[in-house]
């Protein structure tokens, strides 16, 4: 069974475990959205999602969800995701006629 300190300490792990993966999730989904706008040219609402995940890694970076340098890593990605692709000319596909 353990110790009483030890059933304490395996019962602030399950915890904290509960809260992180929460929180982890929700830096995902904000990740996801952001990019996901972000291909489909959406500029202006992908700069706000862009701004949310920033944000949702920071304070996970903060509370010692994620490494610092991951969550650095991870805001370093989208921005150049965003910045490439506010600066490509937005061109329409257009099926090419059989010949």
């Amino acid at each position: 069974m353990g110790s009483k300190s030890a059933q304490k300490a395996a019962r602030a792990a399950g915890r904290r475990q509960e809260r992180s993966k929460a929180i982890r999730s929700q830096v995902k989904t904000d990740i996801a959205k952001a990019e996901k706008l972000i291909a489909e040219g959406n500029m202006d609402t992908a700069k706000q999602a862009v701004a949310k995940a920033v944000s949702a890694l920071d304070k996970a970076a903060e509370k010692k969800v994620l490494p610092g340098n991951n969550s650095s890593r991870r805001k370093s990605r989208l921005l150049k995701k965003l910045n490439i692709a506010g600066t490509q000319p937005k061109v329409k596909a257009t099926p090419e006629k059989a010949a």
